[in-house]
């Protein structure tokens, strides 16, 4: 099991660094398709970079809530930003290879967890706003 994971985790890296060893992978879909599925790329990109953002503005500007909860805050919304991109890299490869080998498109569990993350850290900020975390 482990040794599998670890095969299929080496062959992504390096699909991840060559990209043109994807020409390998069956057969070329209609272009459409793969600009479709780099716009979903893209967009996965945006929202991480989002995360990003968000993550050094709780650091830098809520400045009047306790240290602990800010920089708790602040580290989750980072590191899901960290973790889009890497899962946006991920999945354009998983979908790419799949329409090429003409198998069923990927299925994924992180857009619910981003979701459910960041409805999260979005209730701990309000909890935070209730609670007097943010008064100074």
């Amino acid at each position: 099991m482990i040794e599998r994971l670890w095969y299929g985790l080496r062959d992504s890296l390096r699909l991840w660094l060559a990209p043109e060893r994807m020409r390998a992978e069956g057969t070329t879909p209609d272009y459409r398709f793969s600009l479709a599925n780099e716009r979903t790329f893209l967009a996965w990109v945006r929202t991480a970079l989002a995360l990003v953002a968000g993550g050094l503005a709780v650091d830098q500007f809520l400045t009047g809530m306790r240290p602990a909860p800010r920089t708790a805050i602040a580290v989750v919304l980072l590191a899901g930003g960290a973790l889009c991109a890497v899962r946006a890299v991920n999945h354009w490869l998983r979908t790419e290879r799949a329409m090429r080998r003409g198998e069923d498109l990927p299925l994924s569990r992180f857009p619910v967890l981003l979701a459910l993350g960041t409805a999260v850290t979005a209730l701990v900020v309000v909890a935070g706003v209730v609670l007097g975390e943010l008064g100074r």
